[in-house]
């Protein structure tokens, strides 16, 4: 049975381009998503969280019954005022960019779509993170993420936020979005230096389906299929992520992502421990979905299992859009977490 929560009331500057067009749109894309049917929806839900009361089916997955496990992999079940944080998120990117300007745009493959954001830190020779977006593997765009970059390039490293081909597009096919995120590490190892940045300190982080997408980069044969050294990726912070497809595939979203045994094996992290070479800091809120909670917690004990170096950090009464929200705090969980992995401290280079 679902519960009611209370509510407290009802983009260094560039010539115009593409870029700078869509990030000046960003406050008229947010506020139109402010009547979309997700927003709607919430609000004719009144905030129930977790699924509509409905009667106990037979169980698809440990003991979820189908409208269950959908919930459980439905984000608006569980935050049904989500899309306000995802608006204040896109306000939040376009005031860093009047702060710090816009970023450098760059392609790292043949599609319109494979581009980059990078913003440089005034460190010589300095780390680079990379961000995978989330969004369902439906939507999403590196500008909606650009509210972190500040955050990073005042503690001495470069931050990378990508494009990629979203799942419909893709014709339902999440490895041709894995291999435009394995792509954007491969070149950004190769152009490092062009921007400043060490090939030899990248990091990875993702939230979400982003941090999926990221897992998956973990399992990647680099040497053999992008010509960069196999340990490219020195360590990676994954926030609310999905490392085993099986109840994914069983639940609503194959209604777009169509799985094949293979899919569901190759695009399962936790299935190819071995390949995994770096230490991985797995992250998730106590107010999400139960399954975006068990992902993180089995993937942890699997890797912990396996010999790897992993920390799991839980953070008390954030749910998945809040928790995204601490990558831009130097003192919040992921923030904190993805400037010890790489070894900064907050605001040296502010």
């Amino acid at each position: 049975m679902g519960r009611r929560m209370q509510r407290d009331g009802a983009s260094g500057e560039k010539s115009i381009t593409r870029r700078t067009v869509l990030t000046t749109t960003a406050a008229a894309a947010a506020t139109a998503a402010a009547s979309s049917p997700r927003a709607r929806a919430a609000e004719e839900r009144g905030c129930l969280i977790g699924p509509p009361p409905h009667p106990k089916g037979p169980p698809v997955f440990m003991d979820y019954d189908q409208i269950e496990l959908d919930a459980a992999y439905d984000q608006s079940a569980y935050a049904p005022l989500g899309y306000q944080i995802t608006l204040r998120r896109a306000t939040n990117s376009e005031e860093t960019r009047r702060r710090i300007g816009n970023p450098r745009r760059e392609s790292y493959g043949p599609s319109e779509v494979e581009k980059l954001d990078i913003f440089t830190t005034k460190a010589p020779n300095a780390p680079i993170l990379i961000f995978v977006h989330g969004g369902a593997w439906l939507s999403g765009e590196a500008s909606g993420y650009h509210f972190a970059a500040e955050n990073y390039i005042n503690a001495g490293a470069h931050y990378v936020a990508l494009d990629f081909i979203a799942v419909e597009p893709a014709g339902g096919d999440i490895g041709k979005m894995a291999e435009q995120v394995r792509r954007t590490i491969a070149w950004v190892y190769k152009n490092a230096r062009s921007f400043g940045g060490d090939p030899n300190r990248i990091y990875l982080s993702g939230q979400s389906s982003g941090a999926h997408l990221a897992g998956v980069s973990l399992i990647t044969e680099w040497t053999r299929d992008h010509g960069v050294p196999m340990d490219v990726i020195k360590g990676a912070v994954l926030l609310s992520g999905m490392y085993e497809m099986k109840p994914v595939r069983l639940s609503r979203r194959s209604s777009y992502v169509k799985f094949t045994d293979a899919m569901e094996d190759a695009m399962s992290t936790q299935r190819h421990l071995a390949r995994i070479r770096n230490p991985v800091t797995l992250i998730y809120g106590t107010n999400e979905t139960p399954e975006f909670q068990r992902q993180s917690r089995d993937f942890a004990a699997a890797l912990r299992a396996a010999g790897k170096q992993v920390e799991l950090i839980v953070a008390p009464n954030h749910n998945h859009y809040e928790l995204q929200e601490t990558l831009a705090n130097p003192y919040g969980w992921a923030g904190r977490a993805a400037l010890a992995m790489m070894g900064l401290k907050p605001g040296t280079y502010a």
